[in-house]
């Protein structure tokens, strides 16, 4: 892939950017800036290089339909407070208010589309609407760079077909995952431990699959875990329960046994009667949970044993939350598992979405880790093997600057 450097002198040249600039909202308060300052180093190196930039965003799923919910106006306000300069938002994304502004950039200057999934053809399918959108955002610039990792996964027209339409190039921050990425798959440093979270064991079969080969350690926390203690037949009362993943999941257990790979489960569970940040919470055996009872976080024993076999690692990738992290109650086992991770003598990741909010929300720096992903769809499909549309297009795209 093709660096911002490699094309050429971008003094005066239009450039559109995609970012991933999807952002928790509260309202119009941003709750969560991680990814907009992510954006930064690449966009201050095209300032520096005066260029015309031409910010690409989502934000949601308006699903091809103008919603002013899903506006990128606190994006681009909060961009222009970390740049220091004005960005200018349009009224449209490649229509007339697009043109205008993209029209009256000067060097150095920054812009920002509405969001693009206004757009039907940002998401379609059909790869001629697809296209045909990409075409006009390529009539709005000379060159294209890819810097919004948490979206190469998707074959959109802001990611995929608009690079085959310009000279490309990647980003600085999608350069910086792939690196994190490939060392994690390609040559980790080992004992390798791989830490997995969230609520669902389904939206992580594939990635536990491929992980099973490559890591030396799986730790199971979050909702996900339920599915893993039932596999053993334990009763997991009114928790979270894909039932119709446990014989997938014994499997794993049965494959990582006899592949001499450990998966670390908790042996105590906190649980509550229901759903609540004020339910009276206690703490039970893993074994032993009461039918009328749910788990909303590891237990307090489980949590030292997690952060131990992290703390020995000298590689670690972690994915979703081992509670609910949102609730200060059932958020002490998420909050023991960063602690570790900052103190990992080596690499450690926190692989984006839920888990870096949850860092950010328990007062951890995002210096306190080693890198912090901004995609956490796409971290997790790379580390499945799978190829990235968005990344293999940058790869082959036929364009020269």
């Amino acid at each position: 892939m093709k660096s911002v450097s490699d094309l050429g002198d971008l003094r005066g040249k239009r450039v559109l950017i995609r970012c991933d600039l999807n952002v928790p909202l509260d309202g119009q308060t941003i709750t969560d800036d991680g990814r907009i300052r992510a954006s930064l180093p690449t966009l201050n190196q095209l300032r520096e290089a005066g260029a015309r930039i031409v910010v690409l965003a989502h934000l949601g799923r308006p699903k091809g339909k103008v919603k002013p919910e899903f506006s990128l106006a606190p994006a681009a306000s909060r961009l222009s407070e970390l740049l220091g300069v004005p960005v200018t938002l349009a009224e449209d994304v490649v229509g007339p208010s697009a043109q205008a502004v993209v029209a009256g950039l000067g060097d150095g200057d920054v812009a920002m589309l509405e969001n693009v999934r206004f757009e039907p053809g940002e998401e379609s399918k059909d790869e001629a609407e697809r296209g045909a959108l990409a075409d006009r955002y390529a009539a709005l610039g000379d060159f294209f760079v890819s810097d919004g990792f948490g979206v190469v996964h998707r074959k959109q027209a802001s990611v995929y077909d608009l690079a085959s339409r310009l000279p490309s190039a990647a980003g600085s921050l999608v350069k910086a995952e792939v690196e994190v990425l490939r060392q994690l798959t390609e040559s980790p440093k080992r004992p390798y431990v791989v830490v997995l979270g969230g609520a669902k064991v389904s939206d992580k079969l594939a990635v536990i699959a491929n992980l099973i080969k490559t890591a030396d350690t799986l730790v199971i926390g979050g909702g996900m875990v339920f599915t893993f203690l039932a596999a053993q037949g334990y009763e997991v009362g009114k928790s979270l329960l894909e039932a119709d993943q446990i014989e997938a999941v014994k499997g794993y257990l049965n494959e990582a046994a006899s592949g001499g790979k450990q998966i670390v489960l908790p042996s105590d569970i906190v649980v509550a009667p229901e759903f609540k940040a004020d339910a009276p919470a206690t703490v039970v055996a893993a074994d032993a949970m009461p039918a009328d009872q749910l788990g909303l976080d590891i237990g307090p024993e489980s949590a030292k044993v997690f952060a131990a076999v992290i703390s020995s690692a000298h590689t670690v990738f972690w994915n979703g939350p081992m509670g609910v992290a949102e609730m200060e109650q059932f958020a002490a086992g998420t909050r023991a598992v960063a602690q570790a991770l900052t103190e990992v003598d080596g690499l450690s990741v926190v692989g984006g979405g839920d888990s870096a909010a949850a860092v950010r929300d328990l007062g951890f720096a995002d210096d306190d880790f080693g890198h912090i992903s901004t995609g956490g769809g796409a971290s997790l499909e790379y580390l499945e093997g799978k190829t990235l549309p968005g990344l293999e297009v940058l790869e082959t795209n036929p364009q020269e600057s």
